[in-house]
C-alpha cells in the first residue's frame, strides 16, 4: 500500500479519539513538567540540582527540549520524529530516576513513552501498518 493510500484509509472514530486522548495526556505531562521547571518552582529546582545532581543551568535546556517535543508531537508531519526523540528523552529520564533508586518516578517516564506511541498508533494508520499487532485474514 502506498503512502497516499495509507493516508486515505479511514480510521475508526473510537481509535482516533482514543489516540487523541492518550496524546493529550502526553502533551499535558510534558507541558506541566516544563512549566514547573520554567517558573523555577522551588521543588523542581531542588529536584534537579540536589536530587539528580544536575547543575541549575540544565533547567533551561530541559524546558526547551520538552516544549520542542510537544510542538513536534502535535504537528502530524513530525509526530513520528517526535515520538522517536521523545523515546530517547524519556529513556534518559528513566535512567536518571533509576540512578538515584527512585523507581516509582522512573515508571512515569516509561508510561508516558508508552502513551506517546499508543496515541500515535491509534491516530496514524501508517504506524499501524508498520507495526501490525495481528495479521490480516
Amino acid at each position: 500500500m502506498s503512502t497516499a493510500t495509507a493516508r486515505t484509509v479511514s480510521v475508526p472514530r473510537w481509535m482516533l479519539w482514543t489516540g487523541r486522548l492518550l496524546s493529550f495526556g502526553v502533551v499535558a505531562q510534558l507541558l506541566s513538567s516544563a512549566w514547573f521547571r520554567a517558573t523555577y518552582h522551588t521543588y523542581a529546582v531542588a529536584e534537579i540540582v540536589e536530587g539528580y545532581g544536575y547543575p541549575e543551568s540544565a533547567i533551561v535546556p530541559i524546558v526547551i527540549a520538552e516544549c520542542a517535543l510537544v510542538v513536534l508531537y502535535l504537528v502530524p508531519q513530525t509526530s513520528v520524529l517526535a515520538a522517536i526523540v521523545m523515546t530517547g528523552y524519556l529513556g534518559g529520564a528513566v535512567a536518571t530516576h533509576l540512578r538515584i533508586a527512585d523507581t516509582a518516578r522512573a515508571a512515569i517516564g516509561l508510561v508516558v513513552g508508552i502513551l506517546a506511541w499508543g496515541g500515535l498508533y491509534l491516530r496514524d494508520s501508517r504506524i499501524r501498518q508498520l507495526v501490525p499487532f495481528r495479521r490480516p485474514a
